[in-house]
């Protein structure tokens, strides 16, 4: 097999990504493989917010695109960013052991989340971290903040914030777990359905050439992905929507915990279930049945409040 090539973002995180799954492919597979940069839509435009920028997929699209006009074999994306509804013409592995999905606080004088002082302003980018983050602190002034994970480290530095929410799995990939202050718990803040978890992507008639990903797959990794996204699908609430969710296997059983919040945190809905779970189709039923019990209990006005479209 000629050397591969794997699309990616050019970010230091994007790119950290993208070379471990090349050293993996190497090292695990004997597969040769090479890194092509791809600019996205969000990394175009990286001052508007997210929703505004009118892509699906703004952090995907233009890589799947390498694909499938074949300037790239596979593509590595973070399993966060990747919409619902791919292209029908590609397939997407989940890959290797899921790294920490909380998300940290990160804050400019060091100051946990219940420390900072009244009004203090909290930079992020998502939706699910603004709700949480009032519905934690009503008293907080959350606000936008766009870039990659050194560009909103600057920012905080510069005083543009008094604090800042990051996912955990990047600053520990990016060997900056130093900065982190205090690691949210799920209590407080449920991750973004897929968090901390590599994807990697390729056009789907050529499935049959990437059986080698099968061996860095990790089980409980895709299952627990399988039903985060099977919540997101069900409730048909998009990565830019006030949804969190976590699943994960303790002692052998599958706990899925999903939440939907009004956008300024003062109404919150939250769902858990449990049970054994063996395969794709047992932990996307186990997804949809906690988004059924979301939607009964109210989350269907709470996303269209926040701007879900029909």
């Amino acid at each position: 097999m000629n050397s591969l090539r794997i699309a990616t973002r050019g970010s230091a995180l994007a790119l950290w990504q993208a070379n471990y799954v090349r050293e993996a492919l190497d090292r695990t597979c004997g597969v040769a493989s090479e890194i092509l940069v791809v600019k996205t839509s969000g990394d175009r435009f990286t001052t508007a917010p997210l929703e505004q920028i009118g892509v699906k997929g703004v952090f995907t699209k233009e890589l799947e695109d390498a694909l499938i006009d074949g300037r790239a074999d596979l593509a590595v994306h973070s399993m966060k960013d990747v919409p619902t509804e791919l292209s029908d013409a590609c397939r997407i592995t989940t890959v290797f052991r899921r790294e920490d999905p909380r998300d940290a606080l990160v804050s400019r004088d060091g100051r946990a989340l219940s420390d900072l002082p009244r009004g203090a302003r909290v930079g992020t980018s998502s939706l699910r971290r603004s709700a949480q983050l009032r519905a934690s602190r009503a008293d907080l002034a959350t606000a936008e903040i766009r870039g990659n994970v050194d560009t909103r480290l600057r920012k905080l530095d510069a005083g543009e914030y008094d604090a800042i929410v990051l996912a955990k799995a990047g600053l520990d990939r990016l060997s900056l777990s130093s900065r982190i202050t205090e690691i949210l718990p799920p209590e407080v803040m449920l991750p973004a359905v897929g968090q901390g978890a590599l994807g990697v992507e390729y056009v789907a008639a050529r499935e049959g050439e990437f059986g080698f990903l099968d061996r860095l797959v990790d089980r409980e990794t895709m299952l627990a992905v399988e039903a985060e996204r099977a919540v997101l699908v069900e409730v048909q609430g998009g990565c830019r929507l006030p949804l969190g969710a976590w699943a994960r296997f303790q002692d052998g059983v599958m706990m899925v915990d999903a939440c939907v919040l009004s956008v300024d945190g003062s109404e919150s809905i939250r769902r858990r279930r449990s049970g054994h779970c063996s395969s794709a189709q047992e932990a996307a039923a186990m997804g949809k049945r906690v988004a059924a019990e979301l939607l009964d209990a109210g989350a269907d006005r709470l996303l269209r409040l926040a701007g879900r479209v029909a």
